[in-house]
Order: structure tokens, then sequence, then C-alpha cells
């Protein structure tokens, strides 16, 4: 199993150094494409910023995102139908 680590903010104003993609992941030890999809999550296409990457506009809308993730809360007896299910 992948353990994944968000981007934090010092990390985000690290990316907007304007250095290659490639140069920002090796400094971090991120992925490249980790780069790439924070680049183009983050990047307003409208408004005064756009075409800008701005890290506390990006913080902003991730810390959004995770208070909204959905929560799966499995009750017992829901494990059980599950195990019970696999068995069969």
């Amino acid at each position: 199993m992948k353990i994944y680590t968000q981007l934090i903010l010092a990390q985000r104003y690290q990316i907007q150094a304007g250095c290659s993609q490639t140069f920002i992941a090796n400094q971090l030890g991120f992925h490249r494409s980790t780069i790439s999809r924070e680049l183009k999550r983050s990047i307003a296409t409208r408004g005064r910023t756009s075409g800008t990457y701005i890290p506390t506009n990006t913080e902003r809308k991730s810390q959004i995102r995770h208070k909204h993730k959905p929560k799966n809360i499995l009750s017992t007896a829901d494990i059980k139908y599950i195990i019970s299910e696999k068995i069969k």
C-alpha cells in the first residue's frame, strides 16, 4: 500500500519560485507529475490572478477540499456483511 503525502505551504512557496518542474520535484522529493498536477489544479484561469500560481490560495482550496471530503465509516454490521459476502 502506497503512502501519499500532501504538499505543505512551504513546499507550495518553493513551487512558486519559477524553476522547471523537474528541478522543483527533485528539490522537494516528489515525482515531477505531482508538481505538474499541483500547477494544473491550482493556476487560476480567470480573474486578476489569471495564469499565476498563488500558494496561499492553493493551500486554502486544499483545506476546503479535505474538509468536505466524504468519510467512509462502516458499522460493525456492514463489516460483517462484507466479510460474509467474500467468504461465499
